[in-house]
């Protein structure tokens, strides 16, 4: 089994040495073949001339330069891009993450898990500024994609490489991908892991990220729920809008009728045709998503399953023309 460990890496000259030295001392005692997968996302320190001397020195070393900063989730997807291992291995580039868990990932992946994710049970962030922000996404997360992990922003995670492999990034979405992953119907289970305060250097992450991670999640909600049949969520609300708006309208109209009570005076009536229109346009707007989603799927050929295993005493795909 062959590791790939992936570590993105953004103004961090201090600590990327002390990590390599840990992680390969780490990874050598494990047997294993395995490679070193440094990202340097548009660093303006001396990051990259360490890295460059580190590669020289190293074979096992990748280092994959970007021209300027694009984040760690772009990061993280050039990692994947690049990697051969046959388990994809994620780190954060500043200490903090516990090398020497490594082998525990790589236990439970041997004992059938697609995906194995850490857990900073005990945690060495401040409380206000990120751990407490960090407690209530986490539970925000894994109510609303039904994954229920602990600490979704732990970078220390494993991957099987045909999970990985399969799985586009965008945004903020690197912290969603057990998430993002469950949709294709893998396994996946989280264990506790070291944390440790960081040494050098100062944190890329703050509040502020909270409101972009927010909107991410709501996109892989999306994606995981509705991205097929995205009439199921326009066509709803149309529906709902539409109807409210139809039976205020009904209303007012018997009042009219029958009782002879006057609409010209009455913002009632306004709301009402208001909701019929906005239920048509909803109608109207999922129609156009799943033409769009059709298309998105057919011209890609992207599946709509993902097969894990086939067995078969033929060696034969999908084609109905198979022998």
């Amino acid at each position: 089994m062959k590791i790939s460990v992936v570590i993105p890496a953004y103004n961090e000259e201090q600590n990327i040495r002390l990590l390599y030295e840990e992680t390969t001392s780490v990874l050598q005692g494990m047997a294993c073949p395995y490679e070193l997968l440094f990202i340097d996302d548009g660093s303006t320190d001396r990051t990259l001339a360490v890295l460059q001397t580190i590669q020289a020195a190293d074979e096992q070393v990748v280092v994959i330069v970007f021209r300027r900063n694009f984040g760690q989730t772009a990061a993280m997807s050039a990692g994947f891009d690049y990697a051969t291992g046959d388990v994809i291995i994620t780190m954060d580039g500043d200490l903090q993450n516990d090398p020497h868990d490594i082998p525990q990932l790589i236990q439970k992946i041997r004992e059938g898990y697609d995906v194995v994710t850490g857990w900073r049970f005990d945690r060495k962030d401040a409380f206000l500024n990120r751990r407490l922000p960090s407690i209530i996404a986490n539970k925000i997360i894994s109510w609303t994609t039904r994954v229920a992990l602990h600490d979704y922003g732990c970078t220390l995670k494993a991957f099987r490489r045909e999970v990985i492999k399969n799985i586009r990034l965008y945004g903020e979405m690197h912290r969603f991908i057990p998430a993002i992953a469950s949709g294709m119907g893998i396994s996946y289970t989280e264990i506790k892991v070291n944390h440790r305060p960081r040494r050098y250097g100062t944190s890329k992450y703050g509040i502020s990220r909270t409101i972009r991670v927010v909107l991410d999640l709501i996109t892989v909600k999306f994606l995981l729920s509705f991205a097929t049949r995205p009439i199921q969520v326009f066509g709803l609300l149309g529906v709902v809008s539409g109807a409210t708006g139809f039976f205020i309208a009904l209303i007012m109209t018997i009042q009219r009728q029958f009782f002879d009570i006057p609409l010209s005076d009455r913002p009632l009536l306004l709301l009402a045709i208001l909701l019929i229109f906005i239920g048509i346009q909803f109608v109207s707007l999922g129609l156009i998503a799943e033409l769009q989603a059709r298309t998105y799927h057919e011209s890609q050929q992207k599946a709509i399953y993902h097969v894990k295993e086939v067995y078969s005493a033929q060696k034969c795909g999908p084609d109905p023309g198979c022998p």
